[in-house]
């Protein structure tokens, strides 16, 4: 890893469009930007501005029909563009995390919240111990502040309030303490007060990680 205050992530006149029977569709025109190793930023717009196709591109999670026509995404010295899917797989969830607008379509509804922070933990660390995947998992969910954890780690999603979930879902995304953390809306489906807890977590989260958000 580098030291903190480098240039994690350089977006230059990232172009991405979508081709529809009623034509190309240009959802990202041409944005730049960039962002430092810990730093925050965040894109700002109205809906349909793009704002959501400019975070999946990073991470090249696009609709079938999605393409990116042009520009460049560097990430760490990866270029993002071109990464075969396998090391983008890799990539995804380790170095990278996304945190969704939606908790419930994040978690998967037949199987316990334990078990669904467990596999996050062991796609990236196959030889991990029981034991200490049980006791990271507690650790997770205690950082995001879920009380009783021990008992939560058996509990399934729909047990769950959004905000709960919107938690347990930020304790996947930097369980495997990732460089950069991307939020895409990620309080918009939960009442005010859940908001502002959701932030507070995920300034939590980013301080326990040093990632860039």
């Amino acid at each position: 890893g580098t030291k903190s205050g480098e240039r994690i992530l350089e977006v230059r006149d990232l172009k991405t469009y979508f081709h529809t029977a009623a034509g190309i569709a240009k959802a990202v025109d041409g944005v730049s930007f960039s962002l430092d190793r810990g730093k925050t930023l965040a894109i700002v717009g109205e809906s349909g501005s793009g704002k959501s196709v400019t975070a999946s591109s990073v991470i090249r999670l696009l609709a079938k029909t999605g393409k990116i026509e042009g520009g460049s995404i560097e990430f760490d010295g990866i270029d993002m563009v071109h990464v075969p899917e396998r090391e983008l797989l890799k990539l995804r969830g380790s170095d990278i995390s996304m945190i969704f607008q939606d908790p419930l379509s994040a978690l998967t509804p037949m199987f316990s919240i334990g078990d669904q922070l467990a596999e996050a933990l062991l796609i990236h660390n196959p030889g991990m111990r029981k034991a200490d995947v049980r006791k990271r998992c507690i650790e997770l969910l205690e950082l995001v502040g879920i009380t009783d954890p021990e008992d939560r780690l058996d509990a399934y999603p729909h047990e769950f309030s959004g905000g709960m979930r919107q938690r347990v879902v930020i304790a996947i995304a930097i369980a495997n303490n990732p460089d950069i953390i991307i939020a895409d809306e990620p309080t918009t489906a939960l009442d005010v007060t859940i908001q502002a807890q959701i932030l507070d977590i995920l300034k939590v989260a980013q301080r326990e990680t040093g990632a860039a958000v």
